[in-house]
């Protein structure tokens, strides 16, 4: 064994379908939804929504939303992740570290990732999900673990919990709203908009949304941003429990009432452009401003690629690596 495969990084996001037809989106919804970490629900409760209702209702309308930002490489999701692994693969090339990436939902799986670095003797978790939540690190570690059970060899692990409030990840979120209102002029208020997530879930014990209000303050803060310049606010809820406040659908239906002008919406807690992001906001919440009476509505791209965000995601991996690249 060389040294250039004593150590990994296996970049981890949730996934998407393989391609934008109700078919695949039924397969990968069925995997996604039937994960305790995603819906708590008890079985004998929730598999009969899943199966009587979800899966015979949800695919059709969500392929035609894939549709939509569906690009000639596949899944947005997928292309953009794919970038970030090459890109952070670059970066760490010269100590000698290999990069993979995998998705814990669809393809490529975290036991495919897992074994395009089976040599490695040990493997920093990296799941790109900046703020902690059981239903995306919790599920990604729970699939690492159940992969591992059919390997002879354990790797050392380490897992990154969260990166909310990381000064490289706040300086690149801060860098490309900046650079877009540079090119695109600036709007009146800034929405910051995070996925949402149960209450039950916060009530729990789940840090959630303490950390998405951290990230908010850090970026209002590295843009100067005054009280009145900004807010926080909770996208795509599903079912009919009670989710996290207040909505960005919400807020946006009551910026267009006030008449606003302009508004633009970035999302923090998501590192790569997605159907959240490309679909549900840059389209719907477009929509839903525009169609109450708001004026321009400006989407500010995830972190995606960008080389501030790539170089922060380095050192970060760097740093959950302290004592393995001297060794």
């Amino acid at each position: 064994m060389t040294s250039a495969c004593r150590t990994g990084v296996l970049l981890v996001n949730l996934g998407s379908p393989e391609a934008p037809t109700a078919r695949a989106v039924r397969s990968y919804l069925k995997q996604f939804l039937s994960d305790r970490r995603v819906v708590d629900l008890p079985p004998g409760l929730w598999l009969p929504i899943l199966y009587g209702v979800v899966l015979t209702t949800r695919p059709r309308r969500s392929a035609r939303l894939y549709s939509r930002v569906w690009t000639e490489q596949g899944a947005p999701l997928l292309v953009n992740t794919r970038h970030q692994a090459a890109g952070l693969a670059t970066r760490l090339a010269p100590l000698g570290v290999r990069v993979g990436f995998a998705m814990t939902y669809g393809t490529p799986s975290l036991a495919d990732g897992l074994a395009a670095l089976v040599e490695c003797e040990r493997i920093l978790l990296l799941p790109l999900f900046p703020q902690y939540s059981a239903s995306t690190q919790g599920a990604a570690f729970d699939a690492v673990a159940t992969a591992l059970k059919r390997v002879r060899r354990l790797p050392a692990l380490r897992v990154v919990a969260d990166f909310h409030d990381q000064a490289g990840y706040i300086t690149a979120l801060a860098a490309g709203v900046r650079a877009y209102w540079a090119a695109k002029g600036r709007g009146e208020r800034l929405l910051m908009s995070f996925h949402g997530l149960p209450q039950r879930n916060v009530d729990a014990g789940d840090p959630y949304a303490d950390q998405c209000q951290r990230t908010a303050a850090l970026l209002a803060e590295a843009l100067d941003l005054g009280a009145g310049d900004w807010q926080l606010a909770y996208q795509s809820r599903f079912g009919r429990a009670r989710w996290l406040l207040p909505a960005t659908d919400a807020t946006l239906r009551a910026w267009g009432e006030q008449g606003l002008r302009r508004v633009d919406v970035v999302c923090p807690g998501f590192v790569s452009d997605c159907l959240e992001t490309l679909e549900e906001i840059a389209i719907g919440g477009r929509r839903i401003f525009l169609g109450a009476g708001g004026g321009q509505f400006h989407y500010i791209d995830c972190l995606n690629d960008g080389p501030v965000w790539l170089d922060a995601l380095a050192e970060l991996a760097r740093a959950e690596m302290a004592g393995w690249l001297d060794s």
